[in-house]
């Protein structure tokens, strides 16, 4: 049975306080509305989709007992069945992440979650995850889509890049370095070998 929306699966909606309506997650909400963005903290209350009871924010429904999430953050209120994203709470970034606790660190320069192949090897650059995608204008810091950590120390999505390399475009769209001297993702660098 698949339940949930097209950016996790779960078996709940989310009130949203800002505008007190109901959406089945977030990235919904904020699609749905132009004027403002749901603060993930805030959310207080949720809907199970299984009895349909609004209730409290919790892993398991106080009214028929099932699991509406089976990750579960009580901070962030974030609920997703599909466990092999390996999802993490990250308290330096105060959001949760994905692909594993023990395969990241938390950058506090770069104020980001990193792959552990870079601790020590790439070069940091204030808030770097802080900001938008140079190529498609999106915010890394909250994306959805795996971010390339390039040696300059500037970031920006795996697909923008992939898409940018496939064009003919060899060098950092910020600072002009050659790609040659990148440092990013197992995929980023998989995918750099294959060029």
């Amino acid at each position: 049975m698949h339940y949930g929306c097209k950016h996790y699966r779960r078996r709940c909606k989310i009130r949203a306080p800002c505008c007190n309506k109901i959406y089945l997650c977030r990235h919904c909400h904020d699609k749905a509305t132009s004027n403002h963005e749901l603060i993930r903290y805030d959310v207080q209350q949720v809907v199970c989709l299984v009895c349909d009871k609004e209730q409290s924010a919790a892993r398991v429904c106080a009214n028929c007992g099932v699991c509406m999430g089976e990750y579960y953050c009580d901070i962030c209120k974030f609920y997703d069945d599909d466990t092999t994203r390996q999802q993490f709470h990250c308290h330096q970034c105060g959001i949760c992440r994905i692909g594993g606790r023990e395969n990241y660190f938390h950058c506090k320069k770069c104020d980001g979650c990193l792959e552990n192949f870079l601790r020590d090897n790439h070069t940091c650059v204030k808030n770097t995850m802080r900001q938008d995608c140079p190529i498609c204008d999106e915010f890394l810091f909250e994306s959805l889509k795996l971010t390339a950590v390039l040696k300059c120390g500037h970031t920006m999505h795996f697909e923008c890049l992939e898409k940018m390399v496939n064009r003919g475009i060899t060098t950092c769209p910020i600072c002009s370095k050659s790609l040659e001297e990148i440092s990013c993702s197992t995929k980023t660098k998989n995918y750099l070998q294959k060029l």
